[in-house]
């Protein structure tokens, strides 16, 4: 079977931004290790689209970026995977409003 193909939405570019920005303040080596950790989690949902817990946000899966604080949340359309966000553990989620 053919690999489902993997799509970035812009609010998921723009927090995955921000969480690389944020730590390179302090550490820049350490950005660049955990946004390459979150790609490489992100690549595996090609393959198991299903790998992530049901979402706490209707038609959304939710996958943990193990040995970070992080959470990929995507949905998967036919053959093609969105990430829509990638948030903090301790941020609030779903917010009060349905708003990727």
């Amino acid at each position: 079977m053919s690999k489902a193909s993997l799509k970035w939405l812009r609010l998921a570019l723009r927090d995955l931004d921000k969480i690389a920005s944020y730590i390179a303040k302090d550490n820049p080596t350490a950005a660049q290790k955990v946004v390459q950790r979150i790609y490489e989690v992100a690549l595996n949902l090609r393959d198991y689209p299903a790998l992530g817990r049901l979402g706490r946000v209707p038609g959304t899966r939710e996958l943990i970026i193990s040995g970070f604080p992080f959470i990929l949340v995507y949905r998967v359309k036919g053959r093609r995977v969105e990430i829509l966000r990638v948030l903090h553990g301790a941020r609030k989620w779903p917010p009060d409003k349905n708003n990727f």
